[in-house]
């Protein structure tokens, strides 16, 4: 079995699913697990109606018919006949995210978060594979929930892979086109969880692994993996292989083309990924699997923008010991702040941190009373793998260089942009 991952620009639109079911017809489709994101922008506009909600704000019926309209628009572009089932489908499937913010009794954001969010996957997946079956390619939709078991860590859940193992395993037909849900999973009590942000690509890599499944496809509007984003960098080439040991590193610095937890499954069965174009679907595209002969021979460049680096040093300036440095740990770690780079000195400890859910100010307040504290905002912390004076250069030009963090293979500048 194959493994496809569509995510959320693949499906944005009626044109879009329609050429989905285009590249299907040129791929393959039998013996096939499509995993599919919600469409376009829907996450972005369901964490509206959250806020909405949270806040008891009068604005949250006019947040839930955008997301309406934006779908009902895209059924109408779908299909001809209005007194199709996937209407009904889909307004029950409002009709239950509406029960749930009416009745829900959790103060739990992070709880309602899921519930409310995972409602956009279980839309695309119910409209794409009832247009399939319109257009007389049978698809079998699976409510992932009941595959993909976690813990109630929600936003953010760990899998029971021995539970999902099992479900998988033994309830996934072969030889037919299968369409399910990426990005989401369900606890013991069958409540809704999310892998976190992009998991989607994790989805696929989980029904991969237990699947023993050939390989996994992650179409994306890109050509395949780049060295550098198109977006900060002119002249970005494509890697056409790469191992899953620099797959890994350039996740780990931050590379959005993979998710972070995508590959280690799939390495432990080396089962082999491929990013490809959904524009350009028979273009080879890049090619992740094993072997240490596959390193790019280019420099690879990452950057994660609206960062904070932030300096901890004594009130007496005595040193910064194991013990400090571990309350420190603590304190990110109670605070949720996702640490991108390290680096300690004998009186100050620097971190580069992303601020994910607003918590710094409260932090400060906490390490004020024992530390002193500076921090930089808005700073954007670069990483070249793979490095040479000639790619350095190129990414301090026109920047205030604030860190820099040198390893055999890879440098880390944390910087501020300045006016060239």
């Amino acid at each position: 079995m194959r493994v496809f991952k569509f995510g959320g620009a693949s499906v944005k639109d009626a044109e879009s699913i329609k050429n989905v079911y285009n590249v299907l017809q040129q791929v393959g489709h039998n013996d096939v697990l499509l995993v599919i994101s919600a469409m376009g922008k829907t996450t972005n506009a369901l964490e509206v109606v959250i806020k909405n909600y949270i806040e008891k704000s009068a604005a949250l019926q006019s947040s839930i018919q955008d997301v309406k309209k934006y779908h009902n628009q895209i059924l109408l572009d779908l299909f001809d006949d209005e007194n199709h089932e996937v209407f009904t489908i889909v307004n029950k499937l409002f009709a239950d995210l509406e029960y749930f913010l009416k009745h829900n009794k959790s103060p739990n954001y992070n709880f309602v978060y899921d519930q409310v969010v995972s409602v956009g996957e279980m839309l695309s997946t119910t409209i794409v594979n009832q247009y399939f079956n319109y257009k007389g390619l049978q698809s079998q939709w699976l409510d992932v929930r009941e595959f993909i078991k976690t813990d109630t860590t929600y936003r953010d859940a760990i899998v029971n892979w021995e539970e999902t193992q099992k479900n998988i395993a033994h309830n996934v037909k072969r030889k037919t086109l299968n369409i399910t849900q990426g990005f989401l999973g369900s606890d013991e009590n069958n409540f809704t969880t999310t892998l976190g942000r992009e998991g989607s690509d994790y989805s696929a890599a989980i029904f991969a692994y237990c699947l023993n499944a050939e390989s996994v496809t992650i179409w994306k509007d890109v050509q395949g993996v780049l060295n550098a984003d198109p977006r900060y960098f002119d002249n970005a080439v494509l890697l056409n292989q790469i191992s899953y040991r620099e797959a890994i590193e350039l996740a780990f610095y931050g590379a959005t083309v993979i998710h972070p937890k995508t590959l280690q499954p799939l390495q432990r069965k080396e089962i082999p990924l491929y990013v490809k174009s959904f524009t350009n679907p028979l273009l080879a595209g890049t090619s992740v699997s094993k072997g240490a002969d596959l390193e790019p021979h280019t420099s690879c460049y990452i950057v994660k923008k609206n960062q904070l680096l932030v300096s901890v040093s004594s009130l007496d300036f005595s040193f910064i010991m194991e013990e400090n440095i571990s309350e420190i740990f603590s304190l990110l770690h109670q605070y949720k702040m996702k640490v991108h780079l390290i680096q300690n000195s004998a009186i100050s400890f620097s971190v580069c941190i992303d601020d994910k859910f607003g918590n710094f100010t409260a932090l400060k307040k906490i390490l004020s009373k024992k530390f002193k504290v500076k921090y930089n905002e808005d700073v954007s912390l670069y990483t070249i793998r793979h490095f040479t004076d000639k790619s350095v250069s190129t990414v301090a030009q026109n920047k205030e260089v604030l860190l820099k963090q040198v390893s055999r293979e890879t440098m880390q500048i944390v910087a501020k942009e300045v006016a060239p």
